[in-house]
């Protein structure tokens, strides 16, 4: 029997500001209702100080259907974002995702590229590892057993 994969340690309080991206190693995958809504190997993750994770999707990975939504935001980083309603068989997640059409130059490759909140979902995994959501209600980073230190987002952190 295969042992599970195991993710390394990492700090989130070491992650750099501004942000770096990456590609990202592992195979993830999004549950909604009892479907695949995405998988890839194709990902990128942004790392920013205080954040978990934040995993985007080539769009072409996302086999749930996508509807834009109202509602727009920014990132000093990365620029305006639009956000998505996510449909799976009789399942719709609203407001399930945002990307960035164009983003700053430092993050071009995220272009189209979808971020899904795991608030929204049924479940997240990078690996085989499962995932749960960064506190708060702003934020959609994806947090794993392997992360330290603290994760902004919960009461008093949102303006680190």
């Amino acid at each position: 029997m295969s042992q599970p994969m195991q993710l390394p340690l990492e700090d989130v309080q070491t992650y750099p500001r501004p942000p770096a991206l990456e590609p990202v190693p592992q195979t993830l995958r999004v549950i909604l209702g009892d479907q695949v809504a995405a998988e890839t190997k194709r990902a990128f993750r942004v790392l920013e100080t205080h954040h978990a994770p934040t995993y985007y999707f080539p769009p072409e990975d996302v086999l749930a259907a996508m509807t834009p939504t109202a509602g727009a935001s920014f990132c000093e980083w990365k620029g305006a974002a639009q956000y998505w309603d996510l449909k799976m068989g009789g399942m719709t997640a609203r407001k399930a995702a945002w990307s960035y059409p164009k983003p700053s130059t430092a993050f071009e490759d995220l272009a189209g590229y979808l971020a899904i909140y795991v608030t929204k979902v049924d479940s997240a995994w990078v690996g085989d590892v499962a995932v749960t959501p960064q506190p708060g209600d702003f934020y959609g980073g994806w947090v794993t057993p392997n992360l330290t230190g603290i994760v902004k987002g919960g009461p008093g952190t949102r303006h680190w």
